[in-house]
């Protein structure tokens, strides 16, 4: 049986885009425990794709990465917990998602390792952008993950903020665990204890200790390695192919390529490299090379077992935390439900959404559509099919307005929890659980204005109505969190949205009968929430009666055109849609579990986590 000695060992990886872009060349390395490690390079170098790979979250399109045993937390780009709530809450959530036996002291004991009890009870939207910050890697901390990835932990923080976060990693590390982040900043690289750095193209042009870089790279600071790797000619493949001279790949690992010697390390020029690359560094200014992980990389580690740390200050073993798993799909969606709805009572935003939409809806119908439309001695076809279309139309627009804004403004959030186990499913169902009592009431309310105002028929059947006017609302609902699902900002959410609203008005049957259409214009006709709807309350409505009666000449006429609109049975149409939000809400999941997918998580008690390249790449 083969021991793992490094925590995580990245083992000739590559990696390419869908459309065939190469991110990453050929990359090996290997992280001990309980090293800080940072991966830096100019932008377009690929370090995101480094850092996605090495944790689990997107598998190399070549290679292999190895990780030892243990929980994983993964912190991405940007904000990634509920800004609604107070800081405590949001982290009581997690906790519970998480399934841990006592939440509150596990939040409490977070809480003080950050220094952030002071801000227990603060909403996490009022917070400092170093205490947010914060706040997301407490969030995964509850987790007491072994190999802890973050994806620029100081971006846009000012110098003081920065340091206060990498001194939260830095004291990570010191209690067990091993650190991995991707940076710009130079002063954050040097606090580490090692640093990858990456050429334009995905080239690995250097990894090994901060001081050792300034001294390979001939430089007095590390931003000057950002000029040596800008330098003339290609100094991505100069720097690249000069940093594979002096390793070699042993069971896909770069080791030296020659035993170290004692005393100081000196490197030779680099003939065939950039003139930016500098002079060999003088004796006592070698690059450090760490012997014993040299010595281990002889064997490939394929067992099972994890040994002894061997990282930079000495010699650690992996963190130790209480177990913890993962809740059962109802139990998760149990906890969601519960946070999204204390989220939305704590957002005035977003209740002002949920108000305005059907608001809107009301004042509109008001304005255009007279009363009375609807009465047996003198009814008015015309107006008739108008104000049926605008009610559903009313209440598609309604479900559509609550969906769009849910997926895409809390990505991070997401991306966060799917790391920590989440389903997708389970995620979208919760948000649908809080949506459909919204949308009732926004219904209901629609409903008892119209009828109130002698919009509608007296004596309707508003139960039938009602049933129509929530089914169309959910499956807009759906439809709105599928388009979140897929896009990034809510601008182009709100895009999308209308792009789906136009067809639902030409082809709903109110405008143009769907008899009238032609043949291609009926088929996409089937697959519009609002031309089932229509049918359906038109039905409930007993609008052909009302026709057929003689109190207008336009009745029969009209009748004539629809056809056999307004002549199924509403429970035909409700099944219909009904079947719509059930194919939306799936959509929905798969988008987000193919968006956010998580190749693989380490948990306690199981074999070394292996990342393999995906097939046919």
């Amino acid at each position: 049986m083969v021991s793992v000695r490094a925590a995580i060992e990245v083992r000739a990886i590559g990696q390419r885009t869908r459309s065939g872009i190469v991110t990453l060349r050929d990359i090996s390395l290997a992280v001990g425990y309980c090293e800080l490690v940072a991966i830096i390079g100019g932008n377009g170098s690929g370090k995101r794709a480094l850092l996605n790979a090495m944790s689990g979250l997107r598998p190399p399109s070549s290679g292999a990465v190895i990780r030892s045993n243990g929980a994983i937390g993964y912190v991405p780009h940007g904000d990634t917990v509920p800004a609604a709530l107070p800081l405590a809450r949001a982290l009581r959530y997690a906790a519970r998602l998480r399934g841990m036996a006592d939440p509150d002291a596990a939040v409490d004991e977070v809480l003080r390792e950050l220094d952030l009890t002071a801000r227990a009870v603060t909403a996490v939207g009022e917070l400092s952008g170093g205490e947010r910050k914060r706040a997301a890697i407490a969030a995964e901390l509850l987790g007491r993950p072994g190999l802890f990835f973050l994806d620029e932990p100081t971006d846009g923080l000012d110098p003081a903020r920065g340091l206060e976060v990498m001194r939260a990693l830095r004291n990570r590390c010191d209690r067990g665990a091993t650190v991995v982040l991707t940076t710009q900043s130079p002063p954050d690289a040097d606090r580490c204890d090692k640093i990858a750095v990456l050429a334009n193209g995905g080239y690995l042009a250097f990894f090994g200790t901060p001081v050792a870089a300034r001294g390979y790279f001939g430089a007095d600071s590390l931003d000057e390695i950002y000029e040596r790797l800008a330098g003339l000619g290609d100094p991505a493949d100069a720097w690249s192919r000069r940093f594979s001279q002096f390793y070699r790949t042993v069971g896909g690992v770069s080791v030296p390529s020659v035993p170290p010697q004692p005393g100081p390390a000196q490197l030779v020029p680099d003939t065939a490299g950039p003139h930016s690359a500098g002079a060999p560094h003088p004796p006592g200014q070698g690059a450090r090379t760490d012997q014993g992980a040299a010595a281990k990389q002889d064997q490939p580690a394929t067992g099972d077992t994890v040994g002894p740390a061997v990282a930079h200050g000495g010699a650690r073993g992996p963190a130790q935390r209480p177990p913890t798993r993962l809740l059962r799909p109802v139990r998760q969606w149990t906890v969601l439900a519960a946070r999204n709805t204390d989220g939305l009572l704590r957002a005035p935003s977003t209740l002002a959404v949920l108000a305005g939409a059907p608001a809107a809806v009301l004042v509109a119908s008001l304005l255009l559509f007279p009363s009375g439309a609807f009465s047996r001695a003198h009814p008015s076809p015309v107006a008739d099919v108008t104000i049926l279309f605008w009610t559903v139309f009313g209440g598609f627009f309604i479900g559509l307005g609550y969906g769009l804004p849910q997926v895409c403004t809390e990505l991070g959030v997401l991306r966060r929890e799917r790391f920590a186990g989440l389903g997708a499913g389970t995620y979208v169902l919760a948000k649908a659980a809080v949506l459909l009592p919204a949308l009732a009431v926004a219904d209901a309310l629609v409903l008892a204005v119209f009828g109130a105002l002698g919009r509608l028929p007296e004596g309707a059947a508003f139960g039938a109505a009602f049933v129509t006017l929530l089914l169309v609302s959910a499956a807009a609902a759906g439809l709105g969190l599928l388009v979140s699902a897929v896009v990034s900002q809510v601008s182009r959410a709100m895009v999308g949205g209308a792009a789906v609203c136009f067809p639902q008005v030409l082809f709903a049957g109110a405008i143009l009968p769907v008899g009238a259409m032609v043949l291609v214009g009926r088929w996409v006709s089937y697959l519009m929430p609002d031309r089932w709807a229509f049918d359906a309350l038109g039905r409930s409505m007993d609008v052909r009666s009302l026709w057929a009666g003689g109190g207008s000449a336009l009745g029969r006429p009209m009748l004539a055109s629809y056809g056999t609109t307004f002549g199924h049975p509403v429970w035909n149409d409700w099944l219909v849609l009904a079947g719509f939000t059930c194919v939306f809400l799936a959509a929905a999941s798969t988008a987000i579990a193919s968006r956010t997918h998580v190749v693989s998580r380490a948990r306690p008690g199981r074999h070394a986590a292996v990342v393999p390249a995906r097939p046919g790449r």
